[in-house]
Formats: C-alpha cells, structure tokens, sequence
C-alpha cells in the first residue's frame, strides 16, 4: 500500500488543527474499545510529533489500521494526539549540542508510559537503541526508499563529486558531513536544522549551494521532485533505520499489540533490528558518524556500515552477509568488529572532543 500524502504540504500549520475531537461511537462497535476496568469508550490514541513528516506518518499509520481492521473506521475509533518534543522547539543548535539521541521522542515515552496515547509513531533513524522499561516497538511498517537526496540550488550540479571546491552544503549530520569532506575537503558544511520545507526554503534563499535529505521523507510527502538526485550507497551511505516507520506500544497492552503486529513487515523489521544491534555495539551517539545499511537480497541479509571521523580524514568500513534470522548478531558482529578495527583511541577522541571540536567546519 502506497500512502497518499499530497495533504502534507497542508500541516504545516498549527499542530492544534489536529487536535483530537471528541469521539463519538455507534453501539455496534463500541466493544471493541471498552476499557477493560471501568467499561468507558476508549479509542485507540496515536502519539506523533507534529512535523508535516510526522504527522504524515501518523496518518499513514491511521489508514493502515483502518485498512487492516475495518472497525477502526468507526468515527472517534482511532485519535491522533500531536506534542512537541525538545528537538522540535531548539532548532538553532545542532543535535549533537542538545544531547543527541531521544531528543525528538522523550515527550512520546513520557505519554506513552502517563497512558496520555497508546502507540506512538517514530521515524526510526531518530529512536535511541535502548527503549523505557515497559514499552516495546514491534512493529516496522515497508520500508521506504533509504538513500538520500542531494538538492543542489539550481539542479546545475548532479553529485557531491561534481560541486566546484568551496562550496556549502547544509546539514545538521555528522554521518553526511563525515562522507562529504572525505570525498573533497575543500567544501564547507553548515548547520542546517529545521523541518524539510524549512531546508528546502533556506536552500531557495541561497543559504547554501546544496543539501541533503533523506528521499523517504521526501517521497512520503510527494516531494520527491525536489531532489536533484539519489546518492547510492557508495557516495552517501545512509543512517541506520534511515527510511523505516515504527510503532511503539507499552508492552503490556494486549489491544495495541494486536494492532500493531499485524502491521509488521518482517523484512523490514530483520533490516532495521540489524542495524540497530550495529548502532548499539559501537555504542553510537551524536559525536561519531556513523551508518549502517542491511538489505535482503536473494533470500540472505546484506549488511554495510562505516564510522568516521567527523572531518572525513579517517573512516572504518565493514560488510557482512547472512542469514536473515541472524539478523540482529550480523548487526553485533559487524559493530565489534569495527569498534575493534578503529581501536579505543579513536572513540576516545570523540569522547573527549567538545562539541565545537567535533562539528569542524560545521558552523551557525
């Protein structure tokens, strides 16, 4: 099932347009979201950040239950509950200065675990490797497209390879900044945060020469048009999870577990697991660039991952081919490996370095 997202470019506006009404039910299906303490009409509550991405998500979350359990076609049967996080507020900073990891899903745990929502709906690049005691996130929707995106200002430049020495390219990611100066040392990278009509209008106003974006975010909000090109794994390895949905549940909540598990693409859910498991090997956070891809071709689990140094000057990488419900060891493996390959002192450095350190060339 393909999501239609033509309305995202709508919900740009105030989050409070999505403000769940009151629901209302008919009787014949009221059951179906009686709580089980008190018998009150309950209906399914679906956390979200309210970014035009997120909130595309959400509702592509919305019509996969309804497609799957007509029931929840019911009016009032399926709310959606949008908040801010700390990510979305502080966009003049990078991530890495804000703490990086769980910043855009620290307000969704603390609703999920207060029962203020009953699933919430992640982009999974953005969800730390360790989950809140009593929730679980079993679910992987089909993955989009996980490349990127290069947008160059003028669509005159078709690779970062192709951009004339010196030119600035926007990001707020240390894993593109680390292959971008790697392959050319001379171009500057600057600080690029906001939602994607926010990039994209930066880049119209000559801020930058170029930027990237994850194509899945683009596709999802019928947006794709705007990328001068997609980068293959050997120009721009991806992030982990990069172009993955998933939805998290408390882990004791049966009814929601019912729901969502029947959403779950296991192949997806092999790939994204994988490189996670990598991701929590190198115990990776915000100062150390590092990706990760998994892909099952032919019937075995390919994986691929780096780690750089945020300049580009060094980078580590490594491949592994499996089976696919090996998955989550492939992915442990190839992190120690490299771990081990790139030796305590280089993740020694990042330890120490400030934050200013490891941005480089990264400016505000």
């Amino acid at each position: 099932m393909k999501f239609n997202t033509a309305f995202a470019a709508l919900l740009v506006g105030s989050a409070a347009a999505f403000a769940p009404s009151t629901p209302t039910f008919t009787k014949k299906n009221t059951a179906l979201f009686m709580s089980a303490e008190d018998g009150e009409v309950k209906p399914l509550r679906i956390g979200t950040r309210g970014s035009p991405l997120a909130l595309a998500q959400a509702y592509e979350t919305r019509e996969r239950l309804i497609e799957q359990f007509p029931e929840l076609s019911e009016e009032g049967a399926l709310e959606i509950c949008v908040m801010k996080t700390q990510g979305d507020m502080i966009l003049d900073k990078s991530l890495m200065e804000l703490g990086g990891k769980g910043l855009f899903t620290k307000e969704l745990d603390t609703a999920l675990l207060g029962d203020e929502v009953d699933i919430c709906v992640h982009s999974m690049k953005d969800v730390p490797t360790w989950l809140p005691e009593g929730t679980v996130l079993p679910c992987n929707f089909p993955r989009e497209d996980t490349n990127d995106a290069f947008i160059h200002k003028d669509g005159s430049v078709k690779s970062i390879g192709e951009l004339p020495d010196g030119s600035v390219i926007g990001t707020a990611s240390l894993r593109r900044q680390a292959q971008i100066l790697a392959q050319n040392p001379t171009l500057k990278c600057v600080n690029f945060r906001g939602n994607v009509q926010t990039r994209l209008r930066k880049l119209d106003d000559g801020v930058v020469d170029a930027t990237l974006l994850a194509i899945a975010g683009l596709k999802r909000m019928d947006m794709d048009g705007c990328a001068t090109a997609v980068l293959d794994w050997d120009e721009m390895l991806p992030a982990v999870a990069q172009g993955a949905i998933g939805v998290q549940c408390r882990s004791d909540d049966e009814r929601s577990l019912k729901y969502i598990n029947a959403l779950n693409h296991p192949e997806t859910h092999a790939c994204v697991n994988c490189e996670r498991a990598f991701l929590e090997a190198l115990d990776g956070n915000c100062k150390t660039p590092i990706a990760g891809q998994a892909r099952i071709i032919d019937g075995k689990l390919v994986f691929k991952g780096l780690i750089a140094m945020p300049d580009g000057s060094l980078k580590y990488e490594t491949e592994a081919t499996g089976e696919v419900d090996d998955a989550v060891e492939i992915g442990r493996k190839a992190g120690e490996e490299l771990k081990a390959e790139a030796g305590d002192k280089f993740f020694e450095m990042m330890v120490e370095m400030s934050p200013q350190q490891v941005l480089g060339q990264i400016t505000k």
